[in-house]
């Protein structure tokens, strides 16, 4: 059978358990190859279907992330090792980067302070973005940093970015030009995917009955830690613009709205 033809069958099989059948099928079959999609799409649809596929696609057909099966997910201008233990980047937190960008300008930061850093999703992003920057990255889970360490090195980020362990802005000194943050903001009878219950960390998800918790932990923070004509971006649920506005206004911020490119509230810039 040829990739083009394993494609078609993995793509139908896969209707059953995800939203992008397709593209799940060309992420799989690419990794089995050893090769990127693009070049997959361009070079290798003739040739014959590798053996591995099989494999990989009945893990997807038990719910298994794509990116925890490839170990590899791309976002904004740079790609990351993942897997199991860390929250896996969404297309939709780039809202936050958008956001900084936008913010800044014609400005750069030059300290960023990324908590809850996961793999180093979003302190990675802003270091592209700004080549002269340095950053901190803090998370409560040390598979996390181990995997942020790494993509820091990966990316020839390492001499600017780094990882401590800690608990949002506790105990954090200095100040900073960006301050990211995707916390937890499922509340925690939410029903969720499959594939993101049974397989993503919990901690990285919930945030009490509605989702909340985090965010009250987070803002008063904020003040002491951001400098001078700085912004924070927080990400949020597109259902919780007006509870989490609400507790950046009781924290003395001013509060823009950005929303995803499905048009749905995502993130918020506080200044």
């Amino acid at each position: 059978m040829s990739v083009r033809a394993a494609l078609n069958q993995a793509a139908r099989a896969l209707e059953a358990v995800s939203d992008s059948p397709r593209l799940d099928a060309e992420l799989l079959a690419a990794h089995a190859l050893g090769v990127s999609r693009e070049s997959m799409i361009l070079r290798h649809l003739g040739d014959p279907a590798p053996e591995a596929l099989e494999a990989l696609l009945a893990r997807r057909l038990a719910h298994e992330p794509v990116a925890y099966i490839t170990g590899r997910r791309a976002f904004w201008t740079i790609e990351l090792a993942v897997g199991p233990g860390v929250l896996i980047p969404r297309p939709d937190s780039e809202t936050l980067i958008e956001a900084a960008v936008e913010y800044f300008g014609a400005r750069a930061p030059a300290r960023i302070l990324d908590l809850g850093t996961g793999p180093g999703t979003l302190l990675l992003a802003a270091l592209a973005e700004w080549p002269e920057a340095q950053g901190l990255g803090v998370d409560a889970s040390d598979v996390a940093l181990d995997y942020a360490r790494r993509n820091a090195a990966t990316l020839g980020m390492a001499a600017r970015a780094s990882f401590r362990r800690g608990d949002w802005g506790e105990g954090l000194d200095g100040r900073f030009d960006l301050i990211l943050a995707n916390p937890p903001y499922i509340g925690t009878g939410e029903p969720l995917p499959e594939q993101v219950r049974r397989y993503e960390p919990g901690s990285a998800l919930f945030a009490g009955a509605e989702g909340l918790d985090d965010y009250r932990r987070i803002v008063p923070d904020l003040r002491r830690l951001l400098a001078p004509g700085g912004g924070a971006v927080l990400e949020i649920g597109w259902t919780q613009a007006e509870p989490v506005s609400a507790i950046a206004r009781n924290g003395g911020f001013a509060v823009t709205l950005y929303k995803d490119l499905g048009g749905r509230p995502r993130a918020l810039l506080l200044t």
